[in-house]
């Protein structure tokens, strides 16, 4: 088993949190799980931001150092549209952000919710001002999505998360395949939560995009711990084989971030870190997270310890 008798592998921003709902210029309730991407020199973090009426919508918020001076859209950058997509009748929620080189533009995998369900919807975009909807690629129920920035023997692939009612199934990542981005097939668990007492039984999903390295693509994913006072969403690692994601080369046993300061701890969802968004600059890689569904937060790891202390 791996074991975690060494120098946290995440380290906190001591400037935590980095980003509250009074930093924007509009009244809402939280913002948190953001998107990220690096464009030209700065960071853009597209943001989930739950409104005072319960709904979620997207706002775009850029920084020159991705920590401070954030310059948040003065109104809602990517709002509901049930006019014309009626899965997103009850909000949309928690993107992860994927530049397509092939293609020259963002992929921004979202959940779109509405009674249906959480459904997995695409957009693109080129400069996170205007959005193309491209709507539902998965059925309900399903989120957790997000695309890795290559194609596969002329595939594109993603990982998601089916959750199924069914009692006994278990909530696993999935891994489904698509020439166009349309049409998705080939579909396979490809990473299982576990049974038992494990910190990660019954549920997990992917947390941020994977992260590509030289040893293949890196997996952030979050497992949730069900305890008589809630549940406790903690983050662990797996590595995926770089030519063929179906392989998982690598799992740790033991989790690696945990909720444990008071803005992780206590808010509209207790006991939560969740990162949808990454950065990396060289091997410094900094994950964008939300702490107890209400704010955002910032931590960094080296991709290189984070690679060793897997198994």
């Amino acid at each position: 088993m791996t074991s975690t008798r060494q120098t946290e592998l995440f380290q906190r921003h001591p400037g935590n949190p980095i980003l509250t709902v009074a930093d924007l210029p509009y009244q809402a309730n939280t913002v948190f799980n953001a998107g990220a991407a690096r464009v030209g020199d700065e960071t853009v973090l597209l943001l989930r931001v739950e409104d005072r009426s319960g709904l979620s919508h997207l706002t775009v918020a850029r920084s020159a150092d991705g920590v401070t001076r954030w310059v948040v859209d003065s109104s809602p950058t990517f709002i509901p549209s049930p006019e014309t997509h009626p899965e997103e009748l009850w909000g949309v929620e928690d993107p992860r952000l994927i530049f397509l080189e092939e293609r020259q533009e963002w992929a921004v995998l979202y959940t779109a919710y509405s009674p249906l369900g959480p459904q997995v919807s695409l957009a693109t975009t080129k400069d996170f001002k205007t959005f193309q909807r491209h709507g539902v690629v998965m059925p309900p129920e399903d989120k957790d999505a997000a695309l890795f920035p290559i194609r596969f023997d002329g595939r594109w692939a993603m990982l998601h998360r089916p959750a199924p009612n069914a009692i006994g199934i278990g909530a696993h990542i999935w891994l489904s395949f698509s020439p166009d981005l349309k049409h998705w097939g080939d579909h396979q668990i490809v990473i299982r939560a576990r049974d038992g007492a494990w910190w990660d039984a019954r549920k997990i999903g992917l947390s941020p995009p994977p992260i590509p390295t030289d040893r293949g693509w890196l997996v952030i994913y979050h497992g949730v711990k069900a305890s008589i006072d809630g549940g406790i969403y903690r983050l662990g690692l797996a590595l995926l084989d770089r030519d063929d994601p179906t392989r998982v080369l690598s799992r740790g046993d033991e989790w690696v971030f945990s909720p444990t300061e008071p803005y992780e701890v206590a808010g509209d969802v207790n006991k939560v870190v969740f990162p949808c968004g990454w950065t990396l600059e060289d091997d410094q890689l900094r994950i964008y997270y939300g702490g107890a569904d209400s704010c955002m937060a910032l931590a960094t790891a080296s991709i290189s310890n984070l690679l060793n202390w897997l198994p």
